[in-house]
């Protein structure tokens, strides 16, 4: 025992006097702020940690064109040296990001270039959203003393090279082709290969991992689980607003928002202005919940509110159109999900027992004045006062006898006079009493 414990404490001081020398850092799949994010984190580890080199090992068919902008300005920003390790592929966003780094290296087989603007079904953007990134690529190159025209050629098809690509073919190259032209530095067979080239063993190589909190903002973040909280911030958010008082629809709502916002907020997609006009939604939600009757402009403005809110974080810093007409989509998409839920939850969710928690109706018992389904039938058309605000649902009171009901399309103010329009089943849907 006491050796073992001498060989750890000798580790743990090895480890301290000997630094790793390098750091390697993934960088596949999608690339999003959830990514960035990570890579943010992951270099500042490194220089933490000691290193004085970080290898990107890239294998990405691209993504977003903000994110990848983010990324290759904190590896421009490194300190120490980096390295970007092409083993399989750098398309689009990920051919930025490798030219972002100091040194390119490229596994045989493996491809970089392809990064025109596309939109989410392959169509190219507009020449606006192009030239930018255009200028990115080629400025970037050029930083790291690369060709300029040969880096714009990967994104603009019209750009013509003599010997390298003919106009109208967008490029993309090879690992031989990029070597001969120096867009890259050295083609490996394998990750020993590539040691040997930098210098380094592969025992001087500490790699970085995606932590679970990571992990969940970019599951949080994916576009598809981000329509999936919007959609439930809708419908729990309005649904409560048509309830009395606050329940498990509203807090549905605001748990969704907090994972929503928070998730972009991590990753500086949501900034100080979506949250402030965001919260200025919610207050004036609160008020329209809590104070203000009736579902009117207050409300109203507040859904508006988190509604501009939600698209001012789905379009993230420098959004191309495709971006605008996606976060357009979404939201409309979420919105009316949100509708046709609140139509059937109105509709169905009286009559389910196991959904009893979501609406203001607690079963009394037949001493507090409560009947059950064999005799409700017989209130149609009779006339009675609302004990509680009818939103969705509430209390009225029919002949010194108190019944939960749902108002058929209005809101109703306690001590109102109702009318029993209908009853289906243990469902009691009343209207205000024409006088």
């Amino acid at each position: 025992m006491k050796k073992y414990a001498s060989a750890v404490l000798v580790l743990i001081l090895f480890s301290y006097l000997f630094p790793a020398q390098a750091t390697r850092i993934k960088v596949e799949g999608m690339i999003d702020n959830g990514l960035a994010f990570y890579i943010e984190r992951s270099i500042s580890t490194a220089v933490k940690g000691g290193s004085n080199l970080i290898i990107f090992d890239i294998n990405t068919f691209g993504g977003r064109v903000d994110s990848a902008t983010k990324i290759k300005d904190h590896i421009l920003n490194s300190p120490i040296e980096t390295v970007a390790y092409i083993n399989k592929r750098a398309i689009s966003a990920g051919a930025l990001i490798s030219l972002s780094c100091k040194k390119i290296v490229m596994a045989e087989g493996s491809t970089i270039g392809a990064a025109t603007v596309v939109n989410q079904e392959g169509e190219k953007q507009s020449e606006k959203n192009q030239s930018y990134f255009r200028s990115e690529i080629g400025s970037t190159a050029e930083l790291n003393g690369r060709s300029k025209d040969i880096a714009r050629a990967m994104v603009d098809e019209d750009i013509e090279i003599e010997g390298v690509t003919e106009k109208g073919k967008l490029l993309t190259l090879t690992a031989k082709e990029a070597l001969e032209l120096k867009m890259c530095d050295k083609i490996v067979h394998d990750d020993e290969e590539l040691f040997r080239y930098l210098g380094i063993t592969s025992s001087e190589i500490s790699e970085t991992t995606i932590s679970i909190a990571e992990r969940i903002v970019r599951f949080l973040t994916n576009p598809i689980i981000s329509s999936l909280l919007i959609t439930l911030a809708f419908l729990g958010l309005i649904f409560e607003v048509k309830t009395a008082g606050w329940g498990v629809g509203g807090t549905v709502g605001l748990i969704a928002l907090v994972l929503f916002f928070g998730s972009h907020y991590v990753i500086d997609m949501a900034d100080h202005i979506e949250v402030i006009v965001f919260l200025a939604g919610l207050i004036l939600l609160l008020i329209e919940i809590l104070v203000v009757p009736g579902f009117g402009v207050t409300g109203i403005l507040g859904l508006l509110a988190i509604g501009a809110s939600f698209f001012m974080t789905l379009v993230g810093d420098n959004p191309t159109l495709d971006d605008f007409l996606n976060a357009g989509a979404v939201l409309s998409g979420s919105f009316i999900l949100s509708l046709v839920g609140l139509y059937f939850m109105a509709k169905y969710l009286p009559d389910a027992k196991f959904l009893d928690f979501l609406i203001v109706r607690k079963q009394q018992e037949k001493g507090a004045g409560v009947k059950d389904s064999l005799h409700l039938a017989v209130l149609a058309g009779k006339t009675g006062k609302a004990v509680t605000d009818l939103r969705l649902s509430g209390k009225i009171e029919i002949e010194n006898e108190v019944y939960q009901a749902v108002s058929a399309n209005e809101y109703i103010n306690a001590g109102e006079r109702v009318k029993v329009s209908k009853v289906e089943g243990n469902r009691i849907v009343v209207v205000k009493e024409e006088i």
